[in-house]
């Protein structure tokens, strides 16, 4: 989870590190380093706590001179961010420097090998044994070296190397860990992400695992573990750079919320045409649909939230039976699946490390794999049957608003396009559903064109110790989110009920003050849910409810109401979510919390 680039060129190199770790930040903030490479010897610096204590100790890399490069921004995993163990790391004579992304599973017996070999470690990092492996094996040739490297690891890495050795050079190196390519003029470079690269080129090579980066001068080559050369194909990237940037707003998140109704109208509008769902290349074709026996959606926080929302809507709308799955769960617990069924896998990244091996299982058992990523060339939509990009754009802050939302909308294509295939959805519902979910941008433009209302409910609420989410059928589901929310960015214990488990054991966590968020917006269950309202406020909870437009007799039993647009219950986890992400935004604002960046948390999570 954490930012690695890397750059040679003919420009000096530290400022541009520095602006790529910039745009990496959000992979992890524990501490950030760079080493150049001067052409005799390679400067470091490196520091706990966020790169700007860094780029402020150098100046903004004025301090160090040289055109090759390589800098890490940190989430730590192996050792407690410090100085010492931030990357990058050195070997012992000082001449190879390396940054990682990833875990080394075996590094304790690497380095039980190394240290009988004489080596000694400076930090508590799995990642130094990497830099000292590397110059166990190097006779001279730095690519047999990482060959021999890589060959001793187990793990996931992506890896930036440069030596002193190899003056004019600079290798990377990637498994199960994201890793780019960016093709410039005369200059070329390494990172974790395109943000990174995007304001020097929009020309790269996704890396897949175990290809070898040996850049030389301008010349880019890319090799298998035999050192044969691997042709790539050159992705453009179209998107627009301010798409990165925070565009005046105080926040990623913020502008992210804000974002939403253009996202989901990019999501959604292309994919129906001529009053049909067209979901773009897919190629799971009427026979198959016919013949599925079951849907396994698999996730990861956000992502599996989407997926408990897609099992209610799979299974009413296809009568497929529709199981979730914790990416971390499944894989190893034996899962019965296998020809016949089709997996989703949802993950905004398309790197998540679970998500990943669980792919790889499904497709091992036989199983079908359709991935709903927003990044397009990503390790988890290379290796999907199918896939289905959500296009939500760049989407910066660590806790998700419009890859969850965009996520939600990929869903319900789903949906219908199966449903309709199987017949079970007939003509004169395919028409009032497609029209339905065409309305969903202008109507979460609606709920965010006035939040004033919720911002200041926010500043009386924002001392809570514990808030409670409540909710039925969907309405359950989206609490799953928001409180992760809520817990994610403002660090307020949060907890989300089906609210008909009430009397089973949380209703005695209720007392005098506790603030219970119930959703009521599922009219078969509207009455229901009042009755739990009355249940908590008798034991002296104070209720924010959220609602569809006309069920003003919630007035009567909240203390606070946010009303979303009529809409068809099956769609309204799209608009209830928006009051709950900008509730849990304002509230961490009022709390002086880092919002786009919350504590021990990073946004791409590509380890276990």
């Amino acid at each position: 989870m954490c930012g690695i680039v890397g750059y040679i060129g003919n420009k000096q190199a530290a400022p541009i590190l520095l602006g790529g770790l910039e745009k990496l930040e959000y992979r992890g903030y524990d501490s950030a380093g760079i080493a150049i490479l001067d052409g005799e010897k390679i400067t470091m610096e490196k520091t706990k706590g966020r790169l700007k204590v860094l780029s402020d100790k150098i100046h903004g890399g004025e301090d160090l001179k040289g055109t090759i490069g390589i800098g890490h921004t940190r989430w730590a995993t192996h050792g407690a961010p410090s100085d010492i163990n931030s990357h990058p790391h050195l070997s012992r004579n000082g001449r190879i420097a390396l940054v990682h992304n990833g875990i080394i599973e075996n590094y304790l017996q690497i380095k039980a090998l190394l240290e009988s070999e004489g080596y000694t470690f400076v930090s508590d990092t799995d990642t130094e044994v990497v830099s000292h492996l590397i110059d166990y094996y190097y006779n001279g040739n730095m690519i047999d070296a990482i060959i021999k490297a890589i060959h001793r690891i187990e793990g996931s890495y992506a890896f930036g190397i440069i030596s002193v050795d190899h003056p004019g050079e600079l290798f990377a190196v990637r498994k199960s860990s994201p890793l780019i390519v960016g093709l410039g003029n005369g200059e070329n470079y390494i990172a974790s992400d395109i943000p990174a690269i995007l304001s020097h080129t929009r020309d790269v090579y996704f890396l897949e695992d175990n290809e070898i980066v040996w850049i030389k001068g301008a010349d880019v080559k890319v090799l298998d573990v035999y050192k044969h050369e691997v042709k790539k194909e050159v992705f453009h990237v179209d998107w627009d750079v301010s798409a990165a940037e925070k565009g005046g707003y105080e926040h990623f998140m913020i502008k992210e919320i804000m974002e939403q109704p253009k996202a989901i109208e990019d999501t959604v509008c292309p994919r129906i045409q001529g009053g049909n769902i067209v979901l773009d290349d897919i190629k799971l074709t009427k026979e198959q649909i016919n013949s599925l026996k079951k849907i396994y959606i698999i996730g990861c926080g956000s992502a599996y939230h989407v997926g408990v929302v897609g099992k209610y809507v799979i299974e009413k709308l296809t009568r497929i039976p529709v199981e979730v799955e914790l990416a971390s769960e499944f894989r190893y617990r034996d899962p019965i699946v296998g020809k016949g069924d089709l997996v989703i896998i949802i993950s905004q990244s398309g790197e998540t490390a679970d998500s990943l091996a669980a792919l790889r299982e499904a497709k091992v058992r036989g199983a079908r794999v359709l991935s709903v990523v927003n990044v397009v060339g990503s390790s988890i939509s290379r290796e999907s049957d199918d896939v289905l990009y959500t296009w939500a754009g760049p989407e910066i802050s660590v806790a998700t608003t419009k890859a969850y939302s965009t996520q939600l909308q990929a869903m319900y294509l789903i949906a219908l396009h199966i449903g309709i295939n199987n017949g079970k959805i007939s003509e004169e519902e395919k028409e009032h559903y497609l029209a339905e979910i065409q309305t969903i941008p202008s109507k979460v433009g609606k709920i965010i064109e006035d939040v004033a209302p919720l911002q200041n409910y926010a500043s009386k609420k924002y001392g809570s110790k514990d808030i409670f989410f409540l909710g039925r059928g969907l309405d359950y589901c989206v609490a799953l989110e928001g409180s992760l929310k809520l817990k994610e960015i403002s660090y307020i214990h949060s907890e989300a009920y089906a609210a008909g488990e009430l009397k089973h054991g949380p209703i005695s966590l209720i007392e005098d003050g506790t603030l219970v968020i119930a959703l009521a917006t599922q009219d078969s269950l509207f009455e229901k849910l009042l009755s739990n309202i009355k249940e908590v406020k008798a034991r002296g909870a104070t209720v924010f409810a959220i609602a569809q437009e006309g069920n003003t007799e919630i007035e009567k039993e909240a203390d606070f109401v946010v009303y979303i647009p009529k809409i068809d219950n099956l769609f309204a986890p799209s608009l209830t979510v928006v009051p709950l992400q900008l509730f849990s935004y304002y509230v961490a604002v009022n709390k002086g919390c880092d919002v786009d960046k919350p504590r021990n948390l990073a946004k791409s999570v590509t380890v276990e």
